[in-house]
């Protein structure tokens, strides 16, 4: 499954929230959203500075993963930024990959 990370920060209404069901209410939370999906969360923390929270998931998809971008989006409590994230080994396969390609100008 595709691992993603999600960091962010909350909205004066999301950290309202926050405070009202604590962090481990907010875990909960997203392994429940996570988990509708099919995924896993694999670890999130809560931050000082730009981000408010990081955090690891697997997903089914990337479709799924867009999925979650949507919901939290649209939501308006946080706003935020999604990385996929690929293993070692990925990069692996994908350094003995040789797609063609002309950079732009040549």
């Amino acid at each position: 499954m595709p691992k993603i990370m999600w960091s962010g920060s909350y909205t004066p209404q999301g950290t309202k929230g926050v405070i009202a069901e604590g962090g481990s209410g907010r875990r909960a939370a997203v392994e429940k959203m996570l988990g509708s999906l099919g995924g896993k969360l694999e670890c999130m923390y809560f931050a000082f500075g730009s981000d408010d929270v990081v955090l690891i998931a697997e997903l089914p998809d990337n479709v799924s993963a867009a999925a979650v971008g949507l919901t939290v989006g649209a939501a308006g409590s946080a706003q935020g930024r999604m990385t996929v994230l690929l293993t070692p080994e990925e990069i692996d396969q994908a350094a003995k990959k040789s797609p063609e390609y002309r950079p732009p100008g040549r």
